[in-house]
């Protein structure tokens, strides 16, 4: 057996650390959670975190990118198994669903964090880089259905990102406060906001499905 490199050991702590931090994170919010307050909710000391990690900032910085980069592929599989523009519309609306139902405290803390940056500078490269990477992956089931419908996009990557994650931040906020029942209406605004999205007046009449 090949012995694990101790870049590798260390890497790995650092990962095993984010995921202890993020569930801190997510349950009390950025200002909320100092250093220490992470550690004892975790089953490392101070100590093991302060050495994997200089500050909090270092941690929140590593352990936001660390999820976020799981994330920015979650509609991939939307995008590829969708053969008609009707499929990717309840796909991406399922999806959009199950993910604020399963994961609202990280998207919370996402929210949290892009607000924060706009006072602390020391988040907003991360933060940024991270906008980007959501935009794209968005932008990539707006493509597609574009493509799908045979109409080119009506609106800019920025701009259907803004529509898209306004509709899912408002259904995000009305979850925490009204629990399920709200998803259904997150369906139905993303039903018709899609189509806002490309040229309508046209169209190609023989969309190809395999674009």
């Amino acid at each position: 057996m090949t012995p694990t490199r101790p870049v590798d050991k260390f890497d790995r702590r650092r990962d095993e650390l984010a995921e202890s931090a993020l569930t801190t994170l997510g349950a009390m919010g950025y200002a909320r959670s100092s250093l220490r307050e992470i550690a004892g909710n975790s089953p490392f000391s101070h100590g093991v975190v302060h050495y994997y990690f200089e500050d909090k900032l270092e941690l929140v910085i590593y352990s936001v990118r660390y999820y976020k980069a799981r994330c920015v592929t979650r509609y991939d599989a939307v995008v590829r198994d969708s053969a008609t523009a009707g499929e990717l519309v309840e796909a991406f609306a399922a999806k959009l669903a199950q993910t604020i139902r399963d994961e609202a405290p990280m998207h919370r803390l996402w929210y949290d964090l892009r607000t924060q940056s706009m006072f602390e500078e020391g988040l907003r490269e991360a933060i940024t880089e991270i906008d980007a990477a959501l935009e794209a992956m968005i932008w990539r089931v707006v493509d597609r259905y574009a493509a799908l419908t045979g109409c080119p996009p009506s609106v800019t990557a920025s701009s259907a990102y803004a529509m898209l994650d306004g509709l899912f931040q408002q259904a995000l906020l009305a979850f925490t406060a009204g629990g399920e029942p709200v998803l259904d209406g997150l369906a139905t605004q993303v039903r018709a906001v899609l189509p806002l999205l490309v040229r309508q007046g046209v169209c190609d009449r023989s969309p190809s499905t395999s674009r």
